[in-house]
C-alpha cells in the first residue's frame, strides 16, 4: 500500500487531469469513433510513456476480438484473435486489469506477433471495456519506455480510469450506429414498401369485373396481386405467394408480377406464362424460395374464366344460388422444378363470383382467437354476399385484424364476376 501511495503522489495530477479532459472531450465530440480511437491510443502512449498501445474490441458474435486501433513502431489494426487468446482475452476472462511485467515468464503470452513484426514485447498493462456489465473490449499498452521499464500500480490504476471513459465512448458510438443502421433500415423498407405499392394495379372503378386487396404483416410483403384489361375487352389477372417474408420474399413478388404483367399483354395463355415463369424462377430465385400463383383470364361478357394453378390454394366459386365449389389443381409452385407443364382450367361464372386468396387469409384468426379456415371464409362472403365486390373483400379482411396486433401473415384477396 505504502508503495502504491508513493507512486500514486509521485504522478503529476495536473498532467493526468490534462489528459482525461482531452480524451474525453474528443469521444464526446467526434462522430468518427476509428479516428477518435486512434487518437486516443496515441495520446494515452505518449502520455504513460509506452512503446506502443491498441484498443481490441469484440465482433458481434462476442467471440473475436479485433485490433480497431494502436499506436507504435508497427501497426496490428485489423488482427483478430480469439476471445480466449494471450493476455487480452485473459483481462475479459477475468475482468480484471493485467499488468505482466515480464511476458517471458507468463504462460498466456503469444509472440506471434512479435515473430511477424519484428517487434519486442517485454511487458503488458490490460483493462477490459466493459458497460453495464457488457465486455466491449480491452485496452492495452506495451514496454513502459521510463525508469525501470516496468509498470507499476498508478500506471494501472490510471489505466482503468481511461478504459472506464473508453468504454462509455465506444459503448455510445455502437448504439448511435445501431440507431443510424436502424434508420436507413427504415427508410430502404418505406421505400420498398412504396415500390412495392405501386407495383400493384390502381384501385379500380367500384363496378369494375376484378378488384383486389392487399394488407402485408410486415413492412413489405410476399403477396401480390395483379389485373389489367386486354385491347379485345378480357382481363388479364393473377394472384400469387412468395415463400418466406421480409425483403427477400419482396424482390421475388416484384419480379414475378413485372414478368406477369410484360408476358400477359401477349401471352392469353395462363398454363404457358406460368411455365415460363416457373423456369425463370428456377434459374434466378434464392435456394429453396417458390411462389404459389394463379394466372388467368376473365371475359365479362359471357362470363367464362381461363385460369391456370401453380401450387396455390383453389380458387373459391360461388354459384348464384349460394353453393361453394373449389376448383382444384395439383400442379407444384414455381421455382421447384424446370420444365413443368401446367394444366389449363375452363369455367363459366354465369352470375357468380370467383374468390381467390393467400393462405394469410385462410390461416388468419379473428378477433375470437379461431382460425378462419375456409368455412370461416365462406361465412363472411353468404353474410356480405349483398355488398359490392371490393366491399366484400373489405369485410373478410376486417375480420382478420385483430385489436392491438399485427398480421400474422400477408393478406391478399381477390374477387372476379
Amino acid at each position: 500500500m505504502d508503495e502504491f501511495i508513493e507512486n500514486l503522489a509521485s504522478r503529476p495530477l495536473a498532467g493526468d487531469l490534462a489528459l482525461l479532459a482531452a480524451i474525453s472531450q474528443d469521444f464526446a465530440t467526434s462522430p468518427a469513433m476509428d479516428e477518435t480511437l486512434a487518437n486516443a491510443v496515441q495520446q494515452i502512449m505518449n502520455y504513460l510513456k509506452t512503446e506502443a498501445a491498441s484498443i481490441f474490441l469484440l465482433d458481434e458474435s462476442g467471440e473475436t476480438l479485433t485490433c480497431q486501433a494502436c499506436a507504435g513502431p508497427v501497426s496490428i489494426r485489423g488482427l483478430a484473435i480469439s476471445r480466449q487468446q494471450g493476455i487480452v482475452g485473459r483481462t475479459l476472462a477475468e475482468d480484471c486489469v493485467q499488468m505482466v511485467r515480464d511476458v517471458s515468464l507468463d504462460q498466456d503470452f503469444s509472440s506471434a506477433v512479435d515473430d511477424s513484426t519484428g517487434f519486442s514485447t517485454r511487458s503488458i498493462l490490460c483493462a477490459p471495456l466493459k458497460v453495464k456489465g457488457r465486455m466491449l473490449g480491452a485496452l492495452e499498452v506495451i514496454n513502459k519506455r521510463q525508469g525501470d521499464g516496468l509498470f507499476d500500480l498508478a500506471d494501472k490504476q490510471f489505466l482503468q480510469v481511461l478504459a472506464g471513459m473508453a468504454s462509455l465512448a465506444v459503448h455510445n458510438a455502437q448504439m448511435t450506429a445501431a440507431l443510424v443502421e436502424q434508420e436507413r433500415l427504415r427508410r430502404e423498407l418505406d421505400l420498398a414498401r412504396e415500390i412495392q405499392r405501386n407495383l400493384l394495379p390502381p384501385s379500380p372503378a367500384p363496378d369494375f369485373p376484378v378488384q383486389g386487396l392487399n394488407q402485408s404483416a410486415l413492412e413489405v410483403s410476399g403477396d401480390f396481386y395483379d389485373f389489367f384489361s386486354l385491347p379485345d375487352g378480357r382481363i388479364a389477372w393473377s394472384i400469387g405467394d412468395v415463400s418466406g417474408k421480409g425483403m427477400n420474399a419482396a424482390m421475388l413478388m416484384a419480379k414475378t408480377i413485372s414478368l406477369f404483367r410484360c408476358l400477359g399483354k401477349t401471352l392469353h395463355d395462363p398454363a404457358r406464362l406460368l411455365a415460363i415463369l416457373n423456369n425463370e424462377i428456377v434459374e434466378t430465385a434464392s435456394r429453396g424460395m417458390f411462389v404459389t400463383m394463379v394466372a388467368g383470364i376473365f371475359d365479362p361478357r359471357t362470363g367464362e374464366v381461363v385460369l391456370a394453378n401453380a401450387g396455390h390454394q383453389p380458387p373459391l366459386l360461388r354459384h348464384p344460388e349460394g353453393r361453394y365449389s373449389e376448383v382444384i389443381e395439383s400442379s407444384p409452385p414455381l421455382g421447384v422444378l424446370p420444365g413443368m407443364a401446367f394444366a389449363t382450367q375452363h369455367l363459366t361464372l354465369a352470375g357468380g363470383r370467383l374468390y381467390l386468396f393467400t393462405d394469410g387469409v385462410t390461416e388468419g384468426t379473428t378477433e375470437s382467437g379461431d382460425m378462419l379456415a375456409l368455412s370461416g371464409v365462406q361465412r363472411l362472403l353468404d353474410a356480405v354476399a349483398n355488398e359490392l365486390p371490393v366491399m366484400q373483400l373489405v369485410r373478410v379482411a376486417a375480420a382478420l385484424q385483430r385489436s392491438g396486433e399485427r398480421l400474422h401473415d400477408d393478406l391478399t384477396l381477390l374477387v372476379i364476376g
